[in-house]
């Protein structure tokens, strides 16, 4: 394992340079969440986006929140739900088509829990093959059997220490343990995998992808959908470095 441990100033300094100036060439985000009783993930992740600089993003949630979100949150584009307003598998042929506009695309959360979601969210999963974080609870639909998510390159996760220790069963990752164990059980789990894993230890964000780990004091004691946006942003900007652009996106909160 390459640990590196970032401050206040950044490791990559090249990585933020080299950042986009003009939006018109900052890339395009879809952030995909939401159900009839909630939508403040994408809502939180869609303000952050636009705080960390992404050129255009666009947000779909199902057409059970259209009355709630009208008036309050114009940007919100609406796909098909199921009767208890979770987006329903109708709505793929949709949310892929959005997404080959896109240069990324966020699950940002608050899906809730449903079997046709789940669905949904596998045969995305399927038919998507471009730069994807996945964050909340969006992890959870497929936290049961991980192997295509853990097989898929261009995918980052923004995902709690429980959800981590669900993902790398049977690898141990002790969320009791002391940093610098939960640091190397995550390094050393990831680094058999496609996907880069971000969390949150001891008020220090953790990256980890391939072999190299690094970790950035934070004011946060859990991931949230601001540090899932700027990830997000982050990485199709600088799609050929992930591992220094998920580093550097931590800066950013």
């Amino acid at each position: 394992m390459i640990w590196l441990k970032q401050k206040t100033e950044p490791l990559f300094p090249d990585v933020m340079w080299s950042r986009p100036e003009n939006r018109r060439q900052a890339g395009k985000l879809l952030i995909i969440g939401g159900h009839g009783q909630s939508f403040s993930a994408v809502s939180e992740a869609y303000s952050a986006a636009t705080k960390a600089g992404i050129g255009t993003a666009r947000v779909i949630v199902p057409d059970s929140l259209r009355k709630t979100l009208s008036q309050v949150f114009p940007e919100a584009e609406y796909a098909i739900s199921t009767p208890i307003g979770s987006l329903s598998r109708k709505a793929l042929a949709e949310l892929v088509d959005a997404a080959l506009w896109a240069d990324g695309v966020l699950l940002a959360g608050d899906f809730g829990r449903n079997s046709e979601t789940a669905v949904l969210l596998e045969n995305f999963l399927e038919r998507y093959t471009g730069i994807l974080s996945l964050a909340g609870d969006s992890i959870d639909y497929f936290l049961a059997h991980p192997a295509k998510l853990m097989r898929r390159g261009n995918t980052s996760l923004v995902a709690s220490l429980g959800q981590l220790q669900k993902l790398a069963s049977p690898v141990l990752i002790q969320q009791q343990a002391d940093l610098i164990k939960v640091a190397e059980q995550i390094s050393g789990w990831v680094s058999q995998t496609a996907v880069a894993a971000m969390t949150v230890r001891s008020s220090q964000i953790i990256v980890a992808f391939g072999d190299r780990l690094s970790t950035t004091p934070a004011k946060i004691d859990a991931p949230n959908p601001a540090l899932a946006a700027c990830a997000s942003v982050w990485r199709l900007q600088q799609p050929e470095k992930t591992f220094e652009a998920l580093t550097s996106s931590t800066l950013c909160l």
